[in-house]
């Protein structure tokens, strides 16, 4: 008997735009969940257009979106139209999750607002992704990852002392806050199992934020100091990154065990300090003799001399080495979306692995609007309803594509 998928059965709306909420969507979808992704023909999701390659975009398919659009079901609705916002009251009524980016406010102005929403549905689970949260004096204001970035003290810690602020490479915030969305919407349907009530979700990327510097957040309420950029360089010495004879290797002899164990492997046990407050006082003297030895081999051989002595420690790499290493290959991270149309790439699954029902692609993504007649016909919608919507579809995609090419980047929907 083939294994069952967590989430099979749940089915969620996703109105969601770029990486956030698509993300958050894209894993329960990896996890067994019908995801429906519901588009405005005329003004889909923004990351069809964003990616690398110019054909991709033209075909509204950017890597920007085949990342996270895997697993879904798509229907392009103008919610702007009364007819098609009844469509998706009806929908409502047969989901389990509905999950939207829109800045606050911006949906109910279209007609369908929180009410509309739990009336359809009394059990419903609506997530609103907003960049500062459904409340709050910024509540209205809006933002993308590295603008989150810049609100919540992420890029004045990140650089050196020398050059700073710097946003950090990846947009981290989004896919945490996709992740963290993902979790807390496993956590209402659990909760809904108990109690049979639906429940609204304010998931905001700001919090998100907040969250990620956890760490900092605790020691600067309790000490008022503020964490500065310090580059590649930790509180301890055994903790930073160091150029060797052809590139970087970043140690990590982290505990008193792998320190002590660092320094006898190097020969040189009598340079070992007592504890961690002598180890920070002792810094820049204990850098400079790390940075003298270190220099002597390449990065290879000192990530594999130190990890066979229990110390962690890698070379720095870049993208396409990570990718290549036999690790990850082992770790099924990534999946191969592979059709005649969109050619051959590699796609995110999950950051975790089951033994049974885990993450697994089972189909690419969809073209604006793919599945809406098939969908439409699944409500029990009649011939002469669901050709009108046809029509209106079909004039809706001439608009679209007699528009100018749609230029974006950013991770919201306003």
């Amino acid at each position: 008997m083939p294994d069952r998928q967590p989430f099979e059965g749940i089915r969620i709306l996703d109105l969601t735009h770029v990486l956030a909420g698509p993300f958050a969507t894209y894993q329960l979808a990896l996890l067994g969940a019908e995801v429906i992704k519901i588009e405005n023909p005329t003004d889909p999701d923004m990351a069809r257009f964003w990616g690398l390659e110019p054909e991709l975009n033209q075909r509204a398919m950017g890597t920007a979106f085949l990342t996270q659009g895997g697993n879904k079901r798509a229907l392009a609705l103008d919610l702007r139209e009364a007819e098609d916002r009844e469509i998706l009251l009806q929908l409502v009524a047969t989901a389990d999750v509905l999950v939207e980016n829109y800045r606050p406010g911006a949906l109910a102005a279209l007609g369908v607002d929180v009410d509309a929403l739990a009336g359809a549905n009394p059990q419903l689970v609506h997530v609103s992704m907003s960049a500062f949260g459904q409340s709050g004096p910024r509540g209205s204001q809006t933002a993308y990852d590295y603008v989150v970035q810049a609100a919540t003290g992420i890029m004045a810690m990140t650089g050196t002392p020398q050059v700073n602020p710097i946003k950090i490479g990846p947009p981290a915030i989004d896919y945490a806050t996709g992740t963290t969305g993902a979790f807390a919407i496993a956590a209402a349907l659990f909760q809904r199992a108990r109690t049979g009530r639906g429940q609204r979700i304010d998931l905001a990327m700001y919090d998100v934020g907040i969250i990620l510097q956890s760490l900092e957040v605790t020691s600067y309420t309790r000490t008022g100091h503020h964490p500065e950029p310090r580059g590649n360089s930790m509180t301890n010495a055994a903790c930073n990154a160091y150029p060797t004879r052809d590139g970087m290797v970043m140690l990590g002899a982290a505990n008193m065990k792998q320190y002590h164990r660092m320094w006898q492997a190097l020969g040189r046990p009598e340079a070992a300090l007592a504890d961690y407050e002598a180890r920070a006082a002792g810094f820049e003297a204990e850098e400079a003799l790390l940075g003298e030895i270190l220099s002597a081999r390449t990065a290879d051989e000192w990530e594999a001399f130190f990890q066979a002595h229990g110390v962690p420690a890698a070379r720095v790499r870049r993208l396409h080495e990570a990718l290549d290493d036999a690790q990850r290959h082992s770790r099924r991270v990534t999946a191969r979306l592979e059709t005649p149309d969109l050619g051959s790439m590699e796609v995110p699954l999950a950051a975790f692995r089951m033994d049974h029902g885990g993450p697994a692609l089972r189909s690419p993504p969809p073209q604006v609007g793919a599945d809406s007649e098939a969908i439409l016909a699944e409500l029990g919608l009649d011939a002469t309803t669901i050709a009108a919507f046809r029509q209106r579809q079909q004039r809706a995609g001439s608009a679209r594509r007699q528009a100018p090419a749609i230029a974006a980047t950013g991770t919201g929907k306003a």
